[in-house]
């Protein structure tokens, strides 16, 4: 009687199991590495916040100063404003993210011509992967009072110049539809690809009850999207106090701090222009257990309303 020299197959797929998770594995070790390195050591300066330091001293060797750091901050002149300015910006921009991107996904999907359809995702989507150094730059000239396109073509019309980067007014504005421009076509991909998971059966039903298109939207179309609409607006509660650092500190001026200062800026400003390490790090600190909240919120939020759960 021969003895067989083949290995089970269970086994066999077994070892191919282990194999190919220790790949995944090694796979993520590159992120995992960067997350340390970047995101968690730094975690340590975090006691800055609570010490008066001294670079010639480190933080191991700087005086314990308790919380005089966060007083200090809540007593310098226009703290508060940045606050309200922050949430102001970020809120507008997140509201108005979702209005622009759920509203043209909604008319790209009416376009009958696939290849009019790609041509124009292409074009809207362009900018997402452009920097705020490059665009900054082009909005500069653009909106220049004196030599930009946009004063030049108002003036056409009788309107007088308006100084979109050195008026208080219209300052936040321009950041908030700027900034719109830029990010609404990944998020009108993202409305795209849910409409397409929208069962075809609804709209044959609605046709034959009478419904056009107008109505079909209403009634199939967005009710069919509210589960990545919710999802979107809840997760995007986690960045309320990030009203977007390169765009504002690429075009803004002191002309514009009224309402145009942000905490990321002003952090820049106290901490690497004057500093002032112990005291900006005491708003960083702020700033980020605030986020800590509001990320910790929306995430409840979408699993409680939406379903959804990271693990």
């Amino acid at each position: 009687m021969e003895l067989s020299l083949k290995k089970p197959a269970n086994l066999k797929k077994s070892r191919y199991k282990k194999y190919n998770n220790s790949i995944l594995h090694l796979m993520l070790l590159p992120g995992v590495v960067f997350i340390i390195l970047f995101s968690y050591i730094p975690l340590m300066g975090s006691v800055m916040a609570f010490q008066n330091f001294r670079p010639t001293l480190g933080i191991f060797g700087s005086a314990w100063v308790g919380l005089d750091n966060f007083r200090f901050v809540a007593r310098i002149p226009g703290s508060f404003r940045i606050l309200w300015n922050t949430v102001y910006i970020a809120s507008a921009k997140l509201v108005l993210h979702i209005i622009v991107a759920l509203t043209f996904a909604l008319l790209l999907n009416e376009l009958r011509s696939k290849r009019a359809k790609r041509v124009v995702q292409t074009f809207i989507y362009m900018p997402h992967f452009l920097s705020w150094v490059i665009l900054s730059g082009i909005f500069i000239d653009i909106l220049s009072p004196s030599t930009g396109a946009v004063n030049m073509f108002l003036q056409r019309l009788g309107i007088e110049p308006i100084f979109f980067l050195g008026d208080t007014f219209w300052f936040p504005i321009t950041m908030i539809v700027t900034d719109v421009w830029k990010g609404f076509g990944f998020g009108t991909i993202i409305y795209l690809a849910a409409i397409t998971s929208i069962n075809p059966n609804l709209y044959e039903a609605a046709s034959i009850d009478g419904a056009g298109r107008i109505k079909q939207t209403i009634h199939v179309t967005i009710p069919g999207m509210m589960p990545i609409i919710m999802l979107m607006a809840v997760l995007s509660l986690g960045n309320i106090l990030n009203a977007g650092f390169d765009q504002i500190f690429n075009m803004y001026s002191p002309l514009v701090y009224e309402t145009g200062d942000i905490i990321d800026t002003f952090v820049f400003r106290l901490g690497i222009q004057q500093q002032q390490f112990a005291a900006a790090t005491a708003v960083g600190l702020m700033r980020s257990v605030v986020s800590f909240f509001f990320v910790s919120l929306a995430y409840w939020i979408a699993y409680r309303f939406v379903g959804y759960r990271i693990f």
